[in-house]
């Protein structure tokens, strides 16, 4: 019992240092926050080398991946708001209401205060400091935690902010699920938390207590449907690349697959192939395909290998946490695998016969994370975009929708609430507030009592 008071405690000093030293209105300074921006991207790059070690420790992942779909990413969100943030950050006029004339309106954009921002396992790096980037860019203060379960990069993550931030500015707590509940219990200004939807609901419960607002990067059963006019060869290297990066432990990868049945056979075999050109013939020997995470999601990865038949894959050893990349053939909505966010190098698959019908079953469903398409013909690819809701996805390939700065990612429902990246980060972690500043050379007495008689000249002014 004496150890989560002591992490109180802690939590305490350090939000009473953060409250302090946001109340100064340093963080208001745009050349400050790009300041800081600049630092961090050049922390990073220094300890590039030691990103790398720490998430070959905790994943086995290649220097290319490491690189690519973690360092990479933060580096072109930092860019972006290097390059941006000062228009971001101005006043923005809007058009004012008649009925205000004469008037000009404005939308301010200032910051929440004091963020929390609790990341995931699955990419340690990215998913820490992409929400930091914006909280920084928008005037926040903030406390990273980041998750325990990819311990050594954790480790390497607080090197970084410390050598960046003072504590006051931004602080990293280390810890267990008792430290995410201690900090939880605090009275944050903004709460930005990417994870499971079972943890995302707590999350959004502790929050609720204090009305605070919040970003939920969530999950769930990300489908990738593959229409009969598809380019097969390329839509498998696409898939195969999508599912299988990290070890298929990425939130917006394809969950599942719904090939029409007419090229089904086509694409498992191009599957086939290119799991094997990617990964050779025994993928455990491969360089480049990581492992998984922990002993508990071995073991529930495991229960799903029973699931249809397997084409491929299927093979495991729990002593180094590998499971094969694999594919499960004549799945069923009922089965085990379809039940939750597979979250693995795991692919079952289905069919479909008639467009309409799969989006019907997948719109039955919880609203997915993402969502791929694949098919040359414009005007299904608009029936699947304007019909289904999801937070997002590609049209003829996967993950890139994550990637890119300008795009906002994020989930609907079950999946999530909120967006950011970019200029949608800089939102996220802001408080709009409309202004209307008024002149004192003219005040139209029409607005004031008595009313008698002037509805209709009312009903006028709104119809203009």
């Amino acid at each position: 019992m004496v150890t989560p008071m002591i992490k109180k405690d802690k939590s305490n000093e350090i939000l009473r240092k953060q409250k302090l030293f946001f109340r100064t209105n340093r963080t208001l300074d745009i050349k400050l926050r790009l300041a800081y921006l600049k630092k961090l991207y050049k922390t990073i790059e220094k300890y590039e080398q030691e990103i790398f070690e720490a998430l070959y420790k905790d994943f086995k992942k290649s220097t290319f991946e490491a690189f690519g779909s973690e360092v990479a990413l933060i580096q072109e969100e930092i860019k972006y708001f290097l390059k941006n943030l000062p228009k971001l950050a101005r006043p923005e006029k809007v058009k004012s209401s008649i009925t205000s004339f004469p008037a000009k309106s404005y939308i301010y954009r200032e910051p929440y205060g004091i963020c929390l921002i609790i990341g995931p396992w699955n990419y340690p790096v990215q998913l820490i400091f992409e929400p930091l980037v914006g909280a920084i860019a928008a005037g926040n203060c903030a406390v990273l935690k980041p998750s325990e379960l990819a311990a050594h990069t954790s480790a390497i993550v607080k090197i970084i902010v410390n050598e960046v931030f003072d504590e006051e500015y931004v602080s990293v707590i280390e810890g267990g699920a008792d430290v995410t509940q201690v900090l939880l219990a605090e009275k944050f200004d903004h709460i930005f938390f990417t994870g499971s939807v079972k943890v995302g609901k707590i999350v959004y419960e502790a929050a609720a207590k204090n009305l605070t607002p919040c970003v939920l990067e969530l999950g769930g059963k990300s489908p990738c449907i593959v229409d009969k006019d598809a380019d097969i060869d390329l839509a498998a290297r696409r898939i195969v690349w999508g599912k299988f990066l990290n070890g298929g432990q990425t939130c917006v990868a394809p969950d599942y697959l719904l090939p029409h049945k007419s090229v089904k056979k086509q694409l498992l075999n191009k599957i086939l192939f290119y799991i094997n050109k990617f990964y050779g013939d025994d993928p455990k020997l491969s360089p480049d395909y990581p492992r998984i995470i922990n002993g508990r999601n071995f073991t529930r990865l495991k229960s799903f290998l029973s699931d249809g038949e397997t084409l491929i894959g299927g093979e495991f050893e729990e002593t180094d946490k590998y499971i094969a990349p694999t594919v499960l053939d004549n799945i069923s909505w009922n089965d085990h695998v379809m039940q939750d966010e597979i979250f693995g190098p795991i692919l079952p698959v289905m069919e479909y016969d008639d467009l309409e019908e799969v989006l019907n079953d997948i719109k039955d469903r919880p609203k997915p994370l993402a969502l791929y398409y694949f098919s040359k013909n414009k005007k299904k690819q608009e029936k699947v975009l304007r019909e289904v809701g999801f937070g997002g996805g590609c049209i003829n390939d996967t993950l890139y929708q994550f990637g890119n700065p300008s795009i906002p990612v994020g989930g609907v429902g079950n999946s999530g609430i909120g967006k950011y990246h970019g200029k949608d980060s800089f939102y996220a972690f802001s408080n709009s507030k409309g202004i209307v500043k008024k002149s004192n050379k003219l005040d139209i007495p029409f607005r004031y009592p008595p009313y008698k008689g002037k509805l209709k000249l009312l009903r006028l002014i709104f119809k203009l």
